[in-house]
């Protein structure tokens, strides 16, 4: 019987934001459930296992994240465009941080391509590098670089990682002008030299992986 003032939504949501409290790999049905006062039991009737309820925190992230991005980015184009994706995307990742952990998370390709978030991540990561004069592989090969930056340096960030005297702000703005400058001088690669996927497909707010599905 399903208890009355649960649904999907509100779990998620919460799942959520305790991920953000306790981290994401500290999210647990009994951790949810103690939240809303009820037995483990009463979560089955909404969500299958812990599985289901970290795909489905993890495309609400990517979702959230996209949107911020997207608000961000809205009107601009070249370096202006790439500053704001950049900048928005630092901003959730140390403001949310169990919730963009959860989008680093491997989700089922289907779940991916039928999930709206996911299309926009999509639409707006590489609409912004076209901006650029680019196209496959190359474009693959920019989003890879753009998340691998990205991504390196908020995890660095977030854990103390940067010691030296030199202001983390300002490093992070020169690392931006230099993807900017290496976008701009793109080593372009003929079509077809390489193998090149299909259809792009998008984690959080850039590239998911080839290896294994993912969101």
């Amino acid at each position: 019987m399903v208890r009355v003032g649960l649904s999907v939504e509100r779990l998620v949501a919460a799942a959520a934001d305790l991920a953000d409290e306790v981290g994401f790999d500290h999210v647990s049905l009994s951790a949810l459930a103690r939240r809303f006062g009820v037995k483990d039991a009463s979560l089955y009737s909404h969500v299958r296992n812990l599985q289901e309820l970290r795909t489905r925190v993890a495309l609400l992230a990517g979702g959230e994240m996209i949107d911020r991005i997207a608000a961000d980015v809205a009107g601009r184009a070249g370096k202006d465009a790439l500053r704001a994706f950049a900048g928005a995307y630092r901003a959730y990742a140390l403001a949310h941080p169990g919730r963009y952990a959860a989008t680093q998370i491997r989700v089922d390709p289907a779940l991916a391509a039928d999930s709206p978030a996911m299309r926009r991540t999509a639409e707006i990561t590489y609409g912004m590098l076209r901006g650029y004069g680019l196209a496959e592989p190359d474009l693959t090969d920019a989003v890879r670089l753009l998340r691998s930056t990205f991504h390196g340096y908020c995890a660095l960030e977030a854990t103390g990682g940067f010691h030296a005297a030199r202001d983390v702000q300002a490093s992070w703005d020169k690392a931006v002008d230099a993807l900017h400058t290496a976008l701009t001088h793109w080593p372009r690669e003929t079509p077809g030299t390489h193998e090149t996927r299909g259809t792009h497909e998008t984690r959080g707010a850039l590239e998911a992986p080839e290896e294994g599905p993912r969101s």
